[in-house]
């Protein structure tokens, strides 16, 4: 017996005493839950229906309790009943009852505990999001894992899942890696605020291999070919390490497509109606302390350059129009300060 069973169990026993006693069975509630005693001593289970329904009904919990306690215990799958404090009832489970969950694991197989409760859900869950400028780290892999369990769980309650990955491929991490790349392949130090690892001049060489005259190009063209090239060749690898990891994507949405498809203005535009962004100093600000955030952002800096916030918000409106009932952000550690602004 599995604590959904108990709870079915205790709500159909509710309703007998209800009605045997002539009290109102339309107060109880519609969903019935049981939970673990913090003390192992006051039973498997333990419930405080009686506490829930006393005073709807007009009895004293104690005596309800008492009448409950009662009718489950004649239940071949429990042990015993027992009126605790002002009306909680502590229930031990029969021996046999508690090995019939073994039985129910063993038969079910890789379907045991699946359900249609989320059916009709449509679920976008993001997870990993790793930035390209290097391999993927421990810190990815565990949302990996977390990620894609939760992603599997939800479906097997009946939701339809899209498992997506948002490419961080546009801003001043990615012209870092680029400077750094290119570095790598003229054989100069690398730039004080570029990336050192040894894959830099792996991907450096892999890039001069598909574009050799990439190093006699304009500083603006050859700037385009290493990023152009770079980000390719290590998102490929990202993908490539998750997926040997055993986590795959249904979709990879790139933050880059944001600015190039006119999405970011497309956002701001629509916050402005709304009375939602202001122009202050030369930028372009959003209103996000006014729903809890501690100050407000630019969105669009004074030099005319969007801040990292306006692909967010891009991206944001892009999850929403596209129709999920429920939009999961999973954050990493790095990222637990950007809550607030999120939730603005």
């Amino acid at each position: 017996m599995n604590p959904a069973d108990l709870a079915e169990l205790l709500r159909a026993t509710a309703t007998v005493v209800l009605t045997n006693h002539a009290l109102d069975t339309a107060a109880l509630p519609a969903t019935v839950t049981v939970e673990r005693p913090r003390n192992p001593e006051h039973g498997d289970y333990a419930s405080n229906l009686a506490l829930q329904l006393a005073k709807k009904v007009g009895v004293n919990p104690r005596q309800l309790a008492g009448w409950l306690a009662e009718a489950l215990a004649q239940d071949d799958g429990i042990a015993s009943a027992e009126v605790a404090g002002p009306g909680f009832i502590n229930l031990r489970l029969d021996a046999s009852a508690q090995g019939v969950i073994i039985n129910n694991v063993i038969d079910g197989g890789n379907t045991y505990g699946n359900s249609d409760a989320q059916a009709g859900h449509q679920i976008n869950l993001e997870f990993v999001s790793a930035n390209p400028t290097g391999p993927i780290h421990i810190g990815g892999t565990r949302w990996a894992a977390v990620g894609d369990a939760l992603g599997r769980l939800l479906s097997t309650q009946g939701a339809g899942v899209v498992r997506e990955y948002y490419f961080n491929d546009h801003g001043a991490q990615i012209n870092r890696f680029t400077n750094s790349l290119i570095a790598a392949a003229k054989g100069e130090p690398t730039p004080e605020d570029g990336y050192a690892g040894s894959y830099i001049g792996d991907i450096a060489e892999q890039v001069l291999t598909e574009a050799p005259d990439a190093l006699g190009q304009p500083d603006t063209e050859q700037h385009e070919t290493f990023r152009r090239i770079g980000v390719e060749l290590m998102f490929a690898h990202i993908k490539d390490s998750l997926h040997e990891f055993g986590t795959d994507f249904d979709v990879y949405t790139h933050e880059k497509s944001m600015h190039t498809s006119g999405r970011v203005e497309q956002a701001i535009a629509r916050l402005r109606e709304n009375g939602n962004i202001y122009e202050k100093d030369g930028a372009t600000w959003l209103r996000t302390s006014a729903f809890g955030d501690d100050k407000d952002r630019v969105v669009i800096k004074s030099d005319g350059k969007p801040a990292y916030i306006a692909g967010d918000l891009a991206y944001y409106l892009d999850k929403r129009q596209r129709g999920f009932d429920l939009c999961i952000y999973m954050l990493g550690a790095d990222h637990h300060g950007y809550i607030s602004r999120l939730k603005a």
